[in-house]
């Protein structure tokens, strides 16, 4: 194994494969901050909401969405293991399975989202340059070469690709492209401009916004198990992502406006056309987003590792690969707002019991609580799907058929939003199960 592209498994990491610092961490994370899927993701929010309330929700739900995955970041570099497996702590060895399975779910999900927006963006570009589409050949090169980068590891990832390439050159684009999107905009006439009502309203906006960083939860200590110390996890991640994030959403939304687009795919076939400099950055991004795919499949195959660590890790993501590209040849870009909620309503929650427990544990994990916990836990999964339960029954997210089921339940409060109360339900039930299951040895010694 190198220690420059380490293939490490489910044991905790050792010293001298820790090397990311706040810095490196800071580069991942804005870097992963950086995408297409994000500028378009921006483009949910208007023109329902008014681009006054859209920039509110984002700053809101960036700022607990980031903190929360800066958390999840501090735990894994604690800890030392990948996010599945530090879930054996609070659910148990067989209690993790449960989120591994929705995880590895979530990953191939997202690495088809992703490798269909960059062929989608490639499309366009190949198009105006060209006179030629081909979707599937940009398709077959975007998944491979997410595969290889997950084969590098992610240290090697940041060390190689990030900090030599990719991070400078894509924040040029972006720089660009933003002055592109703002010389003509008349944001004074944008900000006095009403919003047009329907879905999202505000804080269904905040959840969407919120649905970004949270939905790094379930991978974000598969790469801070790397880090140096507990600091640099938490301000690296935090920091990294909150940034890209908050102006790429407010990017996004801002183009949807001042372009007149109809939908969220337009925006890429917008930027396209937009100039010899607006293409280049779109070919920029383009070629970065790989990384965005790269993140799912080398996650997605770690966390199959929490219940298959025989098997090798390369294999497992040569799979992961094989098995997203076939997707991206089944699936079609459509709206999607509904998948990032409904990610947030699993793993919103899920975090709220995670960090309970970990608070419980001393705010420290060591290695007998995640190798050492029982088979199941069952108080802290009902902490969790409790969470979950809230989540949807104040805003119902997800397929027609689910969504038609439960909205009969709705209680008429779109106002509360579902990520903060379904968080704070699950942590504070985690915190009163685990209070009691720590109270119990200590009455039978007595």
């Amino acid at each position: 194994m190198s220690e420059r592209t380490p293939s490490w498994g489910i044991t905790p990491v050792p010293e001298r494969l820790r090397t990311l610092g706040a810095l490196d961490n800071g580069m991942l994370w804005g870097s992963l901050g950086l995408s297409l899927l994000v500028l378009v993701a921006g483009t949910v929010l208007v023109p329902a909401l008014s681009l006054r309330e859209a920039l509110l929700a984002i700053l809101v739900g960036g700022i607990f969405g980031n903190a929360l995955l800066g958390l999840a970041a501090l735990i894994g570099a604690d800890a030392r293991v990948p996010a599945m497996v530090l879930l054996r702590a609070p659910l148990g060895r067989a209690g993790s399975w449960l989120p591994t399975a929705l995880n590895v779910l979530q990953n191939l999900g997202w690495t088809v989202f992703e490798v269909l927006v960059i062929a989608a963006a490639a499309s366009a570009l190949s198009q105006r340059v060209l006179g030629f589409h081909a979707p599937w050949a940009w398709k077959l090169a975007a998944a491979a070469a997410a595969t290889a980068l997950a084969l590098v590891g992610p240290v090697g990832f940041v060390r190689e690709w990030v900090r030599k390439f990719a991070l400078w050159v894509v924040l040029a684009s972006l720089a660009y492209l933003t002055w592109w999107s703002l010389r003509d905009a008349h944001l004074g006439a944008l900000w006095s401009r009403p919003g047009k009502g329907g879905f999202p309203r505000f804080w269904e906006g905040v959840d969407l916004m919120v649905a970004m960083p949270v939905s790094w939860l379930p991978l974000v200590a598969d790469y801070s198990r790397f880090s140096r110390g507990r600091a640099g996890a938490f301000w690296g991640a935090a920091v990294g992502y909150f940034v890209p994030n908050v102006w790429l959403y407010a990017l996004g939304a801002i183009l949807l406006l001042t372009r007149g687009l109809a939908d969220a795919p337009s925006v890429l076939a917008a930027i396209a056309t937009g100039g010899a400099g607006a293409a280049l950055a779109l070919l920029a991004l383009g070629v970065d987003e790989t990384k965005e795919p790269f993140a799912n499949v080398y996650s997605a195959a770690v966390s199959l590792q929490n219940v298959l660590p025989a098997v090798p890790q390369r294999l497992l993501i040569l799979a992961v690969g094989g098995i997203a590209t076939a997707g991206a040849f089944a699936i079609d870009l459509v709206q999607y707002a509904s998948f990032l909620l409904l990610l947030g309503s699993f793993f919103v929650p899920l975090f709220g019991v995670l960090l309970a427990d970990w608070l419980l544990a001393g705010a420290r994990y060591h290695e007998h609580d995640v190798f050492g916990a029982p088979a199941v836990r069952p108080a802290q999964i009902v902490a969790w799907l409790a969470g979950f339960v809230l989540y949807q029954w104040l805003s119902p997210v997800g397929p027609g058929w689910w969504t038609r089921l439960v909205e009969h339940t709705h209680p008429g409060l779109a106002a509360t939003g579902g990520s903060l109360p379904s968080f704070t339900l699950s942590l504070v039930l985690a915190l009163g199960f685990g209070a009691v299951a720590r109270l119990r040895p200590a009455a039978a010694i007595e």
